[in-house]
């Protein structure tokens, strides 16, 4: 059975977490199938964006506790978070679409996504402390850029859970849908960037993540000119702004 589904459809590409029997739970099986996806829809120059979701009735329930125990050093404790690591890194804009349970390493691959999209039926669980074991694959450091310092303490530290709603009020989530509605308001998502110039996109996506270090006003600007005057000597540029004028020229 694969572990992991690819479907793709208008430039986008839904990735499924598929092993439901043990409720998607990371294994290193899984992980290996993510990054050979990974590595494919990168190479697909037709796909412009990526959702992330898992067969029902989870999104992901955790590591498989076996492989847990037996990770003894640092090196195969980094395996167990290679797949959501493929995740964060990928260059092609992602949305996680979580469906049901996202618990501690599955949590990750949340975390790891551009932007969460909760149903109702999510819930995130950080639950590290419940089974006495350290956070890892920098699951705080995401969180806390993902939300502030008290959420990460209340739910690493003080192991509270968060269903949909509440993840989309403190902005774990960027929204909360029904569930019936929650893969397409993903893959409407997705195809915004999908449908833009690959190269575009990506570039924006990288310059949002290194804003992460930059700490001033003048930083900013330097840090996007460059791209910026990539951006506008492309023919898509030339091809937007003309039309946009046409359509003023008509209105007025």
């Amino acid at each position: 059975m694969a572990l992991v589904l690819t479907e793709i459809d208008d430039g986008v590409a839904t990735v499924i977490l598929n092993h439901p029997e043990v409720r998607n739970a990371v294994s290193l099986d899984m992980n290996h199938e993510l990054e050979a996806a990974f590595d494919s829809l990168e190479a697909d120059e037709s796909v412009g964006a990526v959702v992330l979701t898992g067969t029902p009735p989870a999104f992901s329930a955790g590591a498989n506790l076996d492989e847990l125990l037996a990770a003894t050093n640092s090196e195969s404790l980094s395996s167990i978070y290679a797949g959501f690591l493929r995740v964060a890194h990928t260059p092609l804009p992602t949305v996680a679409a979580v469906n049901g349970a996202a618990v501690g390493a599955g949590m990750n691959f949340a975390l790891a996504c551009d932007v969460i999209v909760a149903g109702r039926k999510a819930m995130f669980e950080s639950r590290f402390l419940q089974i006495a074991i350290h956070p890892g694959g920098g699951h705080t450091w995401r969180l806390r850029n993902i939300c502030d310092r008290q959420t990460a303490m209340a739910m690493v530290l003080f192991g509270e859970r968060l269903d949909g709603e509440r993840a989309a009020e403190i902005g774990l989530a960027w929204k909360c849908v029904d569930d019936d509605t929650l893969l397409e308001e993903a893959r409407r998502m997705a195809r915004r960037p999908a449908r833009t110039p690959r190269k575009l996109t990506m570039a924006m996506k990288q310059t949002i993540v290194d804003m992460g270090s930059v700490t001033d006003s003048a930083a900013a600007v330097a840090r996007e000119v460059e791209p910026q005057a990539w951006s506008m000597a492309q023919p898509e540029f030339k091809e937007k702004v003309a039309a946009l004028k046409e359509a003023i020229s008509k209105s007025s």
